[in-house]
C-alpha cells in the first residue's frame, strides 16, 4: 500500500520555525515529483512548495516565498518543508502528495496524488 505520513506540526509562536516531514511507504519517491499543500477551515486546499523528482527545481506559492523551503531525501524516502517566520496566515493542515500528472503549473491540485493525513500546523502568540 502506498503511504504517506506527514509529522512535524504542533503549535508555534508568529516568526517561529518548523520542519514537516512526509515519510512514504509503497512507493520510491525518486520517481516523482512532490509537493506540500495546506488546508484551513472552512478553506479550499492551496499549494505551498513543489520539488522536483532530483530536487533540482522547487517552487514555492507567493504567500510562502522566501519564508518555507522544500527539501527531499531520496535515500530516506522523505520530503521536508522547511518553515520560517510563521504568520497565523500559515494555520492549517499540511499535506504531502505526489505529483502523479504533469500539467502545465506545478500548483494543480489534481495532478497530485496519495495524500497524506495532514499535520496540523498553528500558528498563534
Amino acid at each position: 500500500q502506498v503511504q504517506l505520513v506527514e509529522s512535524g506540526g504542533g503549535l508555534v509562536q508568529p516568526g517561529g520555525s518548523l520542519r514537516l516531514s512526509c515519510a512514504a511507504s509503497g512507493l520510491t519517491i525518486s520517481t516523482y515529483s512532490m509537493g506540500w499543500f495546506r488546508q484551513a477551515p472552512g478553506k479550499e486546499r492551496e499549494f505551498v512548495a513543489a520539488i522536483t523528482r532530483v530536487g533540482d527545481r522547487t517552487f514555492y506559492a507567493d504567500t510562502v516565498k522566501g519564508r518555507f523551503t522544500i527539501s527531499r531525501d531520496n535515500a530516506k524516502n522523505t520530503v521536508y518543508v522547511q518553515m520560517n517566520s510563521l504568520k497565523p496566515e500559515d494555520t492549517a493542515v499540511y499535506y504531502c502528495a505526489v505529483r502523479r500528472f504533469y500539467g502545465a503549473s506545478w500548483q494543480v491540485l489534481t495532478d497530485y496524488g496519495y495524500w497524506g493525513q495532514g499535520t496540523q500546523v498553528t500558528v498563534s502568540s
